[in-house]
C-alpha cells in the first residue's frame, strides 16, 4: 500500500514540478531569453524536466523514511541565461517568481473546482493532495537560499556587489537545505505559511 500511495503522490508531484519549470522557461522566453526553448524545456512533457536522482530517488527516500507522511523532490532546473534578459536585474525577479506563482494559481483553480463540482471521494482526495503539493512546492521554493527561486528574487533587489557575494553560497545551498529539513527548522518556517494558504483555499 505504501508503494501504491507513493506512485500516486509521485505522479501529483511530477505534475506540480512540470508546471513550475515550464513557467520559468515561458516567462524567461517572453522576457528575452530563449535558452529554455532551444534546450527543449519549454514543454509540459514531464520527461523533459525529470532527473533520476532528485525527481525520483530523493522523493522515494523521503516518502519511505517518513512512513508516507512527506514527499518532495526537485526537477532539473530550467536553464536561464540572465544576461540575455532585456532587463536582467528586474527580470530575474519575475523569472524567479513565475514558478511559485504558477503553482499557487494552479492550486487556486483546483480549489475552485473542488468547491463548485461534486467529485467522487477518490477524485476529491487526489485534487486535495495536488493542491497541497503545489502550495508546498511554491512556498518551499520561495525560501531565499540559493539555488531556490526565492534567492533569485533577493538577488534582483540587492545591489550588484552584495548580490554577487550572496550568490556565492549557492554551492553550499543544498547542504544548508538538508540541514534545515532534517532538523525540522524548515518545517517551522514554511508550514505556517502553507497552512495559511490552504485555509484561504478552504482546504
Amino acid at each position: 500500500m505504501l508503494i501504491i500511495s507513493f506512485i500516486i503522490s509521485f505522479g501529483l508531484l511530477v505534475i506540480a514540478m512540470t508546471v513550475h519549470e515550464f513557467a520559468h522557461g515561458w516567462v524567461a522566453d517572453k522576457l528575452g531569453d530563449p535558452t529554455a526553448k532551444y534546450s527543449g524545456r519549454l514543454t509540459l512533457n514531464p520527461l523533459a524536466h525529470m532527473d533520476f536522482l532528485w525527481t525520483f530517488l530523493f522523493p522515494f527516500f523521503l516518502y519511505v523514511s517518513t512512513g508516507g507522511r512527506f514527499i518532495f523532490g526537485m526537477a532539473k532546473p530550467v536553464p536561464i541565461n540572465y544576461w540575455a534578459l532585456r532587463n536582467p536585474k528586474r527580470d530575474i525577479i519575475w523569472v524567479g517568481l513565475s514558478g511559485p506563482l504558477t503553482n499557487l494559481i494552479f492550486a487556486f483553480f483546483l480549489s475552485i473546482i473542488l468547491r463548485e463540482i461534486a467529485l467522487s471521494s477518490n477524485l476529491n482526495s487526489i485534487f486535495e493532495n495536488l493542491i497541497v503539493i503545489n502550495v508546498v512546492l511554491a512556498v518551499f521554493n520561495l525560501v531565499p537560499i540559493p539555488p531556490l527561486d526565492g534567492s533569485r528574487v533577493v538577488i534582483g533587489f540587492l545591489p550588484q556587489k552584495i548580490a554577487y557575494r550572496y550568490a556565492m553560497i549557492e554551492p553550499y545551498g543544498f547542504i544548508i537545505l538538508m540541514f534545515l529539513v532534517w532538523t525540522g527548522l524548515l518545517g517551522y518556517l514554511i508550514w505556517p505559511i502553507v497552512e495559511f494558504i490552504l485555509k484561504w483555499f478552504s482546504i
